[in-house]
């Protein structure tokens, strides 16, 4: 492996370890199939920044203070380079690395898989970034098992340690091969999942245990229409099932009779997610027993991960779109869930690669599973990678011509105004959100929302390059 991973990875050769064989060969720009150059990596390198919360950010039983921007640097023997960026969320994608160890520790440890896999691809030559993510992925979980000292690390660590990278890939391969627009990347063999140009893509903040009901009336005041609500709250299941009635209840009375123009009935859809929190259907029955008497269930769009992943719980007679998003760690997965009979999948492109989303996506769409994208309180240029893949989808069920796409980054870190100031098209209309919506013009489109074009604050942190 080591020897031979040095050597030009095709599509063929990777077929027998799980990638899709020939589509990916290439690329339609312009009307035309491309077949995409070879691009052989010969200088590469890491760093990160440490971002603070403006205060704890709870959930799954942990509470995060800061947030590592990881970024990877890619120069091609053509002497183009690239930059790709990272969020980091150890809590997020494995909640037993971020209890073992301090929080300092828990990122360490996945920048560490970072700097592993920039390492790995020093001289190698490949063609696409998926080929270069399914070479990768492999060797990097292997060894983020090893120092963490967890045989059964969950496999959205290794992923998400990889994004910075991916994303450098893919931005290589853009300007080794002339493409110029997000559409012009996007291999041929998914480009049915992600064929939509939306105008406009809903905006989901997300409204944590303790945000006040104010504070959730007050976003629809501002035109949100479509937010993500944390349920499974802490204590016993009992005392959990209690909590969530109780809040599920207030919000109703706050907010189940404003209007939006957004879905077909007019009402608010309701987006609770529970990671993983609701151990029995019949807890999670009850919970919708309870929303049917305060006449509440007709508005529930999504209840996301209510169950622990390992237990595996049958889904398919449950009566209101459940979603799977971190358990849905490749494709494989995805459809594993779709089978137990999730009917939703919430898209993480800036958590799990770009590569495998489109994988993920791609196998949605075939089973008519809709997706959205879900954040990870990532900075305002992965907001921008998010917004691309939403903007592709295809509308959600019972929501209007628009994507979907929740960003929260704006709630919970302290230096925000200053993130923002490193998005190369910070001023751009598309950026903020108006009325609840992000409104996409045709700039956005031809751009791919700034993320092709050079990120001055970024490239300080490589100066010998």
């Amino acid at each position: 492996m080591k020897q031979n991973r040095r050597e030009f990875i095709s599509t063929a050769a990777l077929a027998g370890a799980g990638a899709i064989a020939g589509p990916l060969d290439f690329v339609v720009s312009g009307g035309k199939n491309i077949i995409p150059k070879t691009i052989k990596i010969s200088r590469v390198n890491s760093n990160f920044e440490r971002e603070p919360l403006i205060r704890p950010f709870g959930f799954k039983g942990g509470y995060m203070t800061e947030i590592w921007q990881s970024a990877a640097y890619l120069e091609s023997i053509s002497g183009n380079h690239t930059i790709g960026l990272c969020t980091q969320s150890v809590l997020w994608s494995d909640a037993k690395i971020f209890a073992d160890h301090s929080e300092s520790g828990g990122n360490a440890l996945m920048y560490a898989m970072t700097e592993k896999a920039v390492q790995i691809v020093k001289g190698l030559s490949f063609t696409t970034p998926m080929e270069l993510l399914d070479l990768l992925y492999p060797e990097v979980y292997e060894y983020g098992k090893k120092i963490t000292s967890n045989p059964a690390l969950r496999k959205t660590f290794a992923l998400n340690a990889l994004v910075g990278l991916d994303n450098a890939a893919w931005l290589l391969y853009a300007k080794e091969n002339d493409f110029t627009t997000f559409d012009d990347m996007i291999p041929a063999a998914y480009k049915p999942a992600l064929s939509h140009k939306h105008e406009k893509v809903a905006a989901i903040p997300l409204m944590a245990y303790t945000i006040p009901i104010d504070e959730i009336k007050a976003a629809t005041d501002k035109g949100y229409f479509f937010m993500k609500i944390k349920i499974g709250q802490p204590g016993t299941q009992e005392e959990m099932l209690e909590k969530d009635k109780a809040r599920l209840t207030a919000i109703h009375q706050a907010i189940g009779n404003v209007r939006t123009s957004y879905t077909k009935d007019g009402k608010l859809p309701y987006y609770f997610d529970a990671n993983g929190r609701y151990e029995k259907k019949e807890t999670l029955l009850k919970l919708l027993d309870h929303a049917q008497k305060i006449g509440a269930f007709d508005q529930i769009a999504i209840i996301e991960e209510p169950f622990p992943e390992e237990i595996e719980i049958d889904a398919s007679d449950i009566p209101v779109r459940l979603a799977a998003d971190e358990s849905a760690h490749t494709v494989e997965d995805a459809i594993k869930r779709i089978q137990m009979g999730y009917k939703a999948i919430a898209l993480k492109a800036i958590a799990k690669t770009l590569s495998m989303t489109m994988k993920i996506a791609q196998a949605a769409f075939e089973r008519n599973i809709p997706c959205f994208c879900a954040d990870l309180t990532v900075n305002p240029v992965l907001v921008e990678w998010n917004k691309n893949v939403a903007a592709r989808l295809e509308s959600f069920p019972g929501i209007g011509n628009l994507g979907l796409v929740e960003s929260n980054g704006h709630q919970n870190y302290k230096n925000w105004n200053s993130m923002l100031n490193y998005h190369p098209r910070k001023d751009e209309p598309w950026v903020a959100v108006k009325g609840g919506v992000y409104e996409l013009n045709s700039g956005f489109y031809k751009t791919g929302g700034g993320i092709f074009d050079p990120m001055p604050h970024f490239e300080e942190m490589f100066p010998a390059h």
